[in-house]
């Protein structure tokens, strides 16, 4: 080899290593986004009695510090999914980073009850930003579809160490500083989300033949505020929630109609419905969380209420599963890789599925072994397809549509979280909190998974 082809190969190698540093960074800087936002959510609830206490609150006004997120980050998903498509997804974010900065900052200094849920509303529009365009900037880095599942797992495996590290770590800090240390926890990590998409993230968008869609914005904001205000009047019971359904539906119609119209140019083409691999990670991602999250609201309750465990005891009780959700989503695009990904997704799902038909043959939860092994298949189902599953969602679309992509298969992820926690309360609730009404609504939220696992199954290729 001579002395101008040795310079030349080190230079492709010295280019290859600089390459796949700055990927390294631009991953650290995605993974922060999902952290940010499932910390601020997981750790929150731990505060409500400290935050009651110290501005003398009732129960509507604590509630809200909790839903006033959950519902402006579902009126706006869809939105910020066309914000990063239109204007930029690196601009996207890193306004995202910036507002949950300085929301959490707002949260933390908050001199009564009221600033600080204006500034759980502010942190809700924060992760409308951050989440949609941290999966479809991804989409667009990696574009070989084996490296994008790799790197997805790695993605989703921060949904599992947030909510394990989370409730711990905020504990602590609520014991040891107060709870405004909750919220000044989110303040350097979006700092240096934000200072990393600056320094090594590539800017992308996709405007062509695109507006923004101000009808579709209205009607699609108000689909999805209906089915989270659903979920938020189901946990005091009464028909509230049937209402806050029925206006979903209704408003969905007309979503449906005036997208329809719209074409190419809609806030979400519809003619992305006609992909079955796409279809069929939505519908699964929204029958995963339906029973999942139904589970994560309802057994901790039964455990409190029937086997008489202390909040720190739950809490131990319940931190296996995302453990175990950690693990082996860190691993999900090699096995992808293996064994496919109809059978990473399909078999995932229904794994979830067997796991809560498990904790339905449970006494309200005892014996805590037989429970705990009903968690820890969710968990790892959970773990087995949450990556495939945003994969399969994003490169199922082109890159000019991979921020409307992202904010779909997160807008599933919500819808079955929400509609799961609404309409398996309610059914827990008809039985008065008895043992029967547990076991209907995990048998119901273990169906609903079978099901997902089998739309999977039939589109997935």
């Amino acid at each position: 080899m001579t002395y101008q082809q040795v310079e030349t190969a080190e230079r492709v190698a010295s280019t290859n290593r600089r390459a796949a540093t700055m990927r390294t960074m631009v991953l650290l800087a995605m993974c922060l986004a999902v952290l940010i936002a499932q910390i601020d959510t997981s750790v929150v609830n731990l505060a409500t009695h400290a935050i009651g206490a110290t501005f003398h609150s009732g129960m509507a006004p604590l509630q809200w510090v909790l839903d006033a997120y959950n519902l402006v980050y579902a009126v706006l998903l869809l939105s910020g999914g066309l914000v990063a498509d239109l204007y930029g997804r690196r601009r996207a974010f890193a306004i995202g980073s910036a507002l949950m900065a300085a929301a959490s900052l707002v949260c933390a200094l908050a001199p009564d009850i009221g600033v600080l849920i204006a500034g759980r509303a502010a942190t809700g529009m924060a992760a409308a930003l951050l989440l949609p365009s941290s999966l479809a900037i991804i989409r667009v880095v990696w574009q070989d579809a084996e490296a994008r599942g790799r790197v997805l797992g790695l993605w989703a495996s921060c949904n599992g160490l947030a909510f394990a590290v989370g409730p711990s770590l905020g504990g602590v800090l609520i014991e040891g500083f107060g709870w405004r240390s909750v919220f000044l926890l989110a303040v350097p990590l979006a700092c240096a989300a934000f200072a990393l998409a600056f320094l090594v993230v590539p800017e992308s968008a996709d405007p062509q033949n695109r507006h923004f869609d101000l009808q579709g914005q209205v009607l699609g904001g108000l689909t999805l505020g209906s089915i989270a205000l659903a979920a938020i009047a189901g946990r005091d019971g009464g028909w509230r929630w049937v209402f806050a359904l029925t206006l979903g539906a209704l408003a969905l119609v007309m979503f449906l109609r005036v997208e329809r119209k719209r074409g190419v140019a809609a806030l979400v083409p519809l003619d992305l419905f006609r992909i079955p691999a796409f279809s069929g990670a939505i519908c699964a991602t929204a029958a995963m969380t339906f029973g999942m999250y139904g589970m994560i609201f309802l057994l901790p309750l039964v455990w409190q209420s029937e086997a008489h465990l202390a909040m720190h005891e739950v809490g131990l009780a319940m931190l296996p599963a995302p453990l175990v959700l950690f693990v082996v989503s860190t691993q999900s695009g090699r096995l992808a890789e293996r064994i496919g990904a109809r059978m990473m997704t399909a078999g995932g799902t229904a794994l979830v599925g067997c796991g809560l038909l498990i904790v339905a043959t449970t006494q309200a939860g005892s014996p805590m072994w037989l429970a705990q092994a009903g968690t820890l298949m969710a968990g790892l189902g959970m773990g087995l397809n949450s990556g495939p599953l945003f994969g399969i969602a994003v490169g199922a679309v082109g890159r000019e549509r991979s921020g409307t992509a992202s904010a779909l298969i997160n807008v599933a992820r919500m819808t079955g979280a929400t509609l799961g926690v609404a309409l398996l309360g309610t059914v827990f609730g008809l039985f008065h909190g008895a043992p029967e009404g547990f076991r209907a609504a995990m048998l119901i939220g273990g169906m609903v998974q079978l099901c997902g696992a089998m739309a999977a199954f039939m589109t997935i290729r």
